[in-house]
């Protein structure tokens, strides 16, 4: 006969979910934060199992002057379901535990990847809806009608930047599913094999966490800088950051870059980039770029900074234009 009987592994996986589960209704599980030049210090919306919290009131005052909806928590019959929902899991999960059987971990974790599927289509629904049926008579028309925040990660609205993203309760459900996947692959793999899946899993988190540090490609002539305001037109001297939270700021200087760091130090920047000289609007990493500074070098806000990918392109520039080599470190201190 088959052995139907969890390892201690798979039960404490079961115990540890359901006690997450459970705990998860006492914490936020999801937080879209805005910012906005108006409000520097920055508004935040807290989704918990049961409410929505934080700076309600304000964002709902901005939301009527596009249009949008006003945020309440009675409209929303998950906030009256979803507590319910999560304890039943929770209980289901520690039941499970005092039981020790392959079919009752295996019910858990498929039911909860089901939940979990279902509650992702949900809030895009939620966010979409909200986003898109806007009062066309409303004070402030937003091109499209559609003001949908992201689901997860950053975008940009009008001139709010937002920022969608777990909360600890929201953390707490992950966990609870990375715990209950590691326990299915045990049971049906061994621990070799789980072994991989938790490697696999830590390997695509920080896939993740690095994917928004990439560059946003500049719009010449589209784009204007965030530093001096004036319009980007050139493709050889222009520059962008990219912050911890994956908002990108663009420039028309690398000097305008520089001098926007200086004055503004509480932003968490995650990458630098610098248009590379010799590839008209190619951006590529400022840490990895060779840097020569005036002589016949001019740039837009008299920066005079040109970067290269190559340092033998670099030092030719240098000794053609009559410029000085000067160090990344020292254009962020200049």
């Amino acid at each position: 006969m088959r052995n139907n009987t969890l390892s201690n592994f798979s039960k404490l996986t079961l115990l540890a979910s359901g006690l997450l589960l459970i705990g998860a209704i006492f914490f936020p599980i999801w937080r879209i934060e805005l910012t906005a030049p108006q409000y520097p210090e920055g508004l935040v919306l807290k989704l918990h199992a049961n409410k929505i919290a934080g700076n309600v009131d304000i964002i709902n005052g901005l939301n009527h002057y596009i249009g949008m909806k006003t945020l309440h928590t009675e409209d929303f019959i998950e906030f009256k379901v979803l507590p319910y929902i999560l304890g039943a899991f929770g209980i289901a999960a520690i039941v499970s535990f005092l039981s020790a059987k392959k079919k009752a971990l295996y019910a858990v974790f498929f039911s909860f990847l089901i939940f979990g599927i279902l509650s992702a289509c949900d809030f895009y629904r939620w966010n979409y809806e909200y986003g898109h049926n806007l009062d066309p008579n409303a004070a402030i028309r937003v091109p499209g009608m559609a003001y949908q925040p992201p689901m997860i990660g950053y975008k940009q609205l009008l001139n709010f930047g937002a920022f969608s993203i777990p909360d600890i309760g929201g953390w707490m459900l992950i966990g609870t599913g990375v715990l209950l996947a590691l326990a299915i692959a045990k049971e049906k793999y061994g621990a070799k094999k789980s072994g991989r899946l938790l490697s696999l899993l830590v390997l695509s988190g920080f896939l993740l966490s690095c994917s928004g540090d990439k560059s946003v490609p500049i719009k010449l002539n589209v784009d204007n800088c965030d530093y001096c305001k004036m319009g980007i037109s050139d493709g050889k001297h222009g520059a962008e950051i990219i912050t911890e939270k994956g908002r990108a700021y663009k420039f028309d200087d690398i000097g305008c870059m520089a001098n926007y760091c200086k004055e503004n130090q509480n932003v968490k920047i995650k990458a630098f980039y610098v248009h590379n000289y010799n590839q008209n609007n190619e951006l590529i990493l400022a840490d990895k770029a060779f840097f020569v500074f005036g002589g016949a070098v001019k740039s837009p806000m008299n920066g005079n900074i040109a970067a290269f990918s190559d340092k033998s392109q670099a030092k030719a520039f240098e000794a053609a234009s009559k410029a000085k080599e000067i160090k990344w470190t020292e254009i962020l201190q200049k």
